[in-house]
């Protein structure tokens, strides 16, 4: 059976309420339900696995420590946007430290993935892996707007409210990110 959007919102305002009134186990659910997009958020704001993974872990302890901050209604963000802001927050802070310590490489693990057609899995395998090193060389503001809008379906409004700016200038950043994907990307959107 498939939740509708409210619902869903409403299944994570409970369980916030009662994370908020104690009840820990709420925690849980809450992080059986996202680690895997917020992993993936993270993965695709850092390039490596094993950060995003550690990345992850941490937006959950933040999630639990300001458990009492989350405010739900008509004009607070929704919990998703809450939650990605959290993991967004952590990501821009690992690019910066990463910025000053560049003998830490951000490694990315190839993608697995198996179909019938050997040749066509390379083909796709090295397809997908050009996009990954073109979202790696965007700048860290165009890559979280980038990500947030293609991979998690966010709306121009709710990323901003991550990002802290106005949707017109995500607008902006997100023109100016497909952009350059379109040149980097050139030679295999021409195939």
């Amino acid at each position: 059976m498939h939740q509708s959007g409210h619902e869903a919102e409403e299944r994570e305002v409970e369980a916030m309420r009662g994370l908020a009134a104690g009840r820990e186990n709420e925690l849980n659910g809450i992080m059986d339900r996202w680690s895997a997009r917020v992993t993936a958020l993270l993965f695709r704001m850092t390039g490596n696995p094993s950060t995003a993974a550690d990345l992850a872990q941490e937006t959950f302890v933040r999630l639990y420590m300001t458990r009492g901050r989350f405010r739900p209604g008509s004009s607070e963000r929704p919990f998703s946007t809450w939650l990605f802001g959290i993991a967004a927050n952590l990501g821009r802070t690992r690019f910066r430290w990463h910025r000053r310590h560049p003998e830490s490489p951000l490694d990315e693990a190839p993608e697995s993935g198996s179909t019938d057609n050997p040749a066509r899995s390379a083909e796709q395998r090295e397809r997908s892996e050009a996009v990954r090193n073109a979202i790696s060389t965007l700048p860290p503001d165009l890559r979280e707007a980038l990500v947030l809008a293609e991979y998690e379906g966010l709306s121009h409004a709710d990323i901003a409210s991550v990002a802290g700016c106005s949707p017109k200038a995500i607008e902006r950043r997100l023109a100016r990110a497909r952009e350059h994907l379109r040149l980097r990307l050139a030679g295999y959107l021409s195939d």
